[in-house]
């Protein structure tokens, strides 16, 4: 439900050209998208979701995605390795983690490229939202990847490669207000707004966009399988929960490491 709620903010900033009133100022839409993240690793790391091991986690991940982002600056097309340890993460620990990887990994990588500016803020809930798809299609794996994992996940890799761009076209459009056709017209009816929009998105951006989304789909096909293993190893080790003993045992066995619990993996 929290991450529904926080996601409403990220909704609004990219909607609100659709209202006619152009993007929000850079400011608030910055606080915004900062102050989402901040609040939603505090309630997770508050209700223990998070714990310091998943920071850590957290933080790994984003310091990787920031050195794949500077090693691929000049990229093909679209494409950026960045989001493939999103998508894993994701479809690993679950939507809201994915958000979070997502968000944090630009975060740092903005920093790390000098790329912060008044996109910054779309670009953080864009890229979580693509942990998060990957979080809701793979519910937490639990195991060894099969194929069909990989299918899943190079699918969703696949889609947010277009839906990330399509995503970040709606900040760039309002800038194109003088083209005819194409451009952002304030005031117009909703119907004729996404119409141009639509166009604007296939004639500007659709092919620059397949570059992502087969990268994406690729980098899952062949380094999915080791990467998410490795996750769901982690995932194990990392996430306990005290089981209390049943009724029907009378003591505790000997390996057990505290008397009338276990612990057990999640």
């Amino acid at each position: 439900m929290r991450l529904v709620l926080l996601s409403f903010g990220g909704l609004a900033l990219f909607l609100w050209p659709f209202a006619g009133r152009g993007v929000p100022a850079d400011a608030p839409a910055l606080a915004l998208g900062l102050g989402a993240i901040g609040a939603l690793v505090l309630v997770e790391y508050g209700t223990r979701r998070l714990d310091a091991r998943g920071l850590a986690l957290l933080a790994a991940i984003a310091a990787i995605d920031a050195a794949l982002r500077l090693a691929f600056v000049t990229g093909i097309g679209g494409f950026s390795p960045i989001f493939f340890l999103i998508l894993c993460s994701g479809y690993v620990f679950g939507p809201a983690f994915g958000f979070e990887a997502g968000a944090v990994a630009l975060l740092v990588s903005a920093l790390a490229t000098g790329g912060v500016g008044p996109w910054l803020p779309y670009q953080l809930f864009a890229a979580g939202w693509v942990g998060v798809a990957a979080g809701l299609v793979g519910g937490r794996l639990g195991g060894p990847p099969r194929r069909r994992d990989l299918a899943l996940l190079a699918l969703v890799g696949f889609v947010a490669g277009f839906g990330y761009g399509a995503l970040m076209d709606i900040w760039n459009w309002t800038f194109f207000a003088a083209s005819p056709d194409l451009g952002w017209l304030p005031g117009a009816p909703l119907g004729d707004t996404v119409t141009r929009f639509g166009h604007f998105y296939l004639v500007t951006s659709l092919a620059y966009d397949s570059f992502r989304a087969v990268g994406n789909a690729l980098l899952v096909v062949v380094l999915g399988g080791p990467v998410l293993a490795a996750l769901a190893r982690l995932r194990v080790r990392l996430h306990f929960e005290i089981v209390p003993e049943g009724p029907e045992s009378e003591s505790s066995g000997p390996e057990d490491p505290v008397p009338g619990v276990q612990m057990s993996a999640r």
